[in-house]
């Protein structure tokens, strides 16, 4: 987030917050773990899946407010460097946590899922952001394309947590804690 207020790169600020919500989901889900494992509440990963579903949403629409401003009033100029430098190393640590979380994290419950889908979110979104610093640090105008970016971050932010969100209410209706259904193909 101090890259992207240095940068006034709203898409990188956008990838902060994103990357902040993660923090805060982690640790409840630490409590989440604790409870169901301590104190037998099933549930308790669930409601953690829940406040990070709201939280992305409100932050997807919270960033795409604030992009289609920029969109219509015209962007600040927006320093690219800095800005392909901090999403480049983001998006190598999302891929690399993604690696180490692997396809069996999607197969457990509804918060080891939504870390998972967070996090290759995540490294898109920063793969995306990277490469319009990279344009912006080349060209040094275009400066709209940082708002079409957070756009887009806020896009994918969005889409994953409806996903979630779906997911949780599912399983709150069904009055149990939900694991997916995968197949074994």
């Amino acid at each position: 987030m101090v890259a992207g207020l240095f940068s006034h790169s709203l898409s990188l600020i956008a990838e902060g917050g994103d990357f902040l919500a993660d923090s805060l989901a982690l640790g409840l889900g630490l409590l989440a773990i604790y409870l169901r494992d301590h104190h037998r509440n099933e549930r308790a990963t669930t409601w953690v899946a829940l406040v990070n579903a709201l939280w992305l949403l409100a932050l997807s629409v919270g960033v795409a407010i604030s992009a289609a401003s920029r969109l219509i009033s015209g962007s600040p100029e927006v320093h690219g460097l800095p800005v392909l430098v901090t999403s480049a190393i983001a998006a190598l640590v999302m891929l690399f946590a993604a690696l180490i979380l692997g396809a069996d994290a999607g197969r457990e419950d509804l918060h080891m899922r939504s870390i998972l889908l967070d996090t290759i979110a995540d490294g898109a979104a920063a793969a995306v952001v990277a490469a319009v610093g990279a344009v912006l640090a080349v060209v040094n105008r275009w400066f709209w394309l940082d708002a079409a970016a957070a756009l887009l971050v806020s896009a994918l932010i969005a889409f994953a947590a409806v996903r979630l969100l779906r997911d949780v209410i599912r399983a709150l209706r069904a009055r149990t804690a939900y694991f997916p259904q995968v197949d074994d193909d």
